[in-house]
């Protein structure tokens, strides 16, 4: 690249947008980052890697690194996520034909432990200066591309009772209550046949051949009106403040799984296994947490399921690690729609071959984790293959964003969606199968998990 990679860091005033980076997801095409007020929001594209296969993840290390390796860095702030920034999101599956990518913004808006700042990016070459980020900001958002979402914004597949159509080989899935004429349809497989896949998954746990296996699901929703994500992202970092809102290049959702954090020299993770719906505590003697302590915490199956998913990760995060702790018993995750087994993992990372290892390093030795596939992986995965009759793409990939000083945060892309077209939007959820999982309390489940979407999109469940 003949061209001159140049940044500019600038300290904002966090008092004067006070809903914090949130505030400033107002366009369709915004890159987001963002957990309660924090977190970080992009504008614009300067940059772009895509790969596919299994050596996507150092093929975009290698990209990134080169990138920054000579880039003119001007930083006031010098904190994780200022100076060179990318965002990315990459394929499940290593067999996937979804292209995995990296984006560079033109403009990034960052917000952590109260210091806020504006990024400015280019690779013109020209000067950068603080009037001119801020200019560029201004921009971006008075575009008239952007979504002009005010206070009191409506999402727009509330506004049109125009009814929709069925995209090809759809049938609606169940009487649900629709928004705005929107439709809701069967992805790759009906009900009856995924129940029916994952009673395959238990025979084949039962053979002993493997000790888990994750299945996943997808629907399909019309919007006639139009998919407004920047709508979609709002509502989804309203209500899921313990989860990270992300949103690349039309995938979109809100994750409660963080599959690697790094700062400095310290990795941190989040595991989830383990799930139980809200609306199941209905009626139930004692308080709402207690209901869930009972089952999740008190189920032997649970138990196990979440057991196999932190020593996978832990298993796979050892050899990078000069020191690692996890909770000694998992705690409940309590969300909106769902409650979870939940443990955080922290290391300090150690030298690999005279240098820490990097976000991407750590995940391309991480991915895919028994949380998100099954273990054995190799089994797994073959397995889902066999079993989903479906092209997962980012679903369930590593999803989030990586500074120029090694520092980044990579969820794993759940509660999430695909938006194929402005008016279409794919939805995923999956389930962690053990020996003792029934096909219709895993179906269950899925529609417990894909509620954070359906809502966000006007649509109840």
């Amino acid at each position: 690249m003949t061209s001159t990679f140049r940044t500019l860091t600038v300290p904002l005033d966090a008092e004067t947008f006070p809903g914090g980076v949130p505030s400033f997801l107002v366009r369709d095409d915004v890159l987001c980052w963002t957990r309660r007020e924090a977190g970080l929001v992009g504008f614009g594209e300067i940059a772009r890697f895509t790969a596919t296969g299994p050596e996507r993840f150092l093929e975009a290390d290698i990209w990134w690194r080169h990138l920054v390796l000579e880039a003119d860095i001007e930083d006031a702030v010098d904190c994780p996520g200022t100076g060179p920034v990318a965002f990315g999101s990459f394929a499940f599956s290593k067999a996937s034909a979804h292209e995995s990518r990296l984006l560079v913004p033109e403009i990034v808006v960052g917000l952590r432990d109260g210091q806020a700042w504006l990024t400015q990016l280019t690779l013109d070459g020209g000067e950068l200066t603080e009037a001119g980020a801020r200019a560029a900001l201004d921009r971006w958002l008075r575009s008239t591309s952007a979504s002009g979402a005010t206070d009191g914004a409506e999402s727009a597949v509330l506004d049109d009772p125009t009814p929709g159509t069925a995209p090809a080989g759809g049938a609606v899935v169940r009487p649900l209550p629709l928004a705005a004429g929107a439709t809701l349809h069967t992805g790759s497989l009906s009900e009856e046949d995924w129940m029916a896949a994952v009673a395959a998954g238990v025979e084949e746990i039962r053979t002993g051949a493997l000790e888990k296996l994750v299945l996943a699901r997808d629907v399909v929703a019309t919007v006639p009106t139009g998919v407004n994500a920047a709508q979609v992202l709002r509502e989804l970092s309203a209500r899921y403040r313990e989860c990270w809102t992300y949103g690349v290049d039309g995938l979109v959702g809100a994750t409660p799984e963080m599959l690697i954090q790094v700062e400095g020299r310290t990795a941190q993770a989040r595991v989830l296994a383990g799930t139980l719906d809200r609306r199941d505590a209905d009626g139930m003697a004692g308080s709402p947490l207690e209901f869930a302590e009972r089952v999740l915490a008190g189920s032997e199956k649970q138990r196990h399921e979440h057991d196999i998913a932190i020593q996978s990760l832990t298993t796979q995060l050892a050899p990078f690690s000069e020191a690692m702790n996890a909770h000694s018993e998992p705690f409940i995750l309590e969300l909106p729609n769902v409650w979870h087994l939940a443990s955080d993992v922290k290391a300090e990372l150690a030298d690999v071959e005279g240098h820490v290892p990097t976000c991407l390093a750590l995940i391309n030795a991480l991915h895919p984790t028994a949380a998100v596939c099954g273990t054995p992986t190799t089994v797994a995965g073959a397995l889902i293959r066999k079993l989903e009759h479906l092209d997962r793409g980012p679903y369930a990939g590593p999803v989030g964003w990586l500074d120029a000083a090694g520092n980044g945060e990579w969820g794993i892309a759940l509660r999430g969606a695909v938006i194929e077209s402005p008016q279409t939007v794919r939805l995923y959820a999956g389930c962690g199968v053990v020996d003792g999982s029934v096909p219709e309390t895993e179906l269950a489940e899925t529609w417990a998990k894909f509620r954070p979407m359906l809502e966000s999109l006007g649509i109840s469940c």
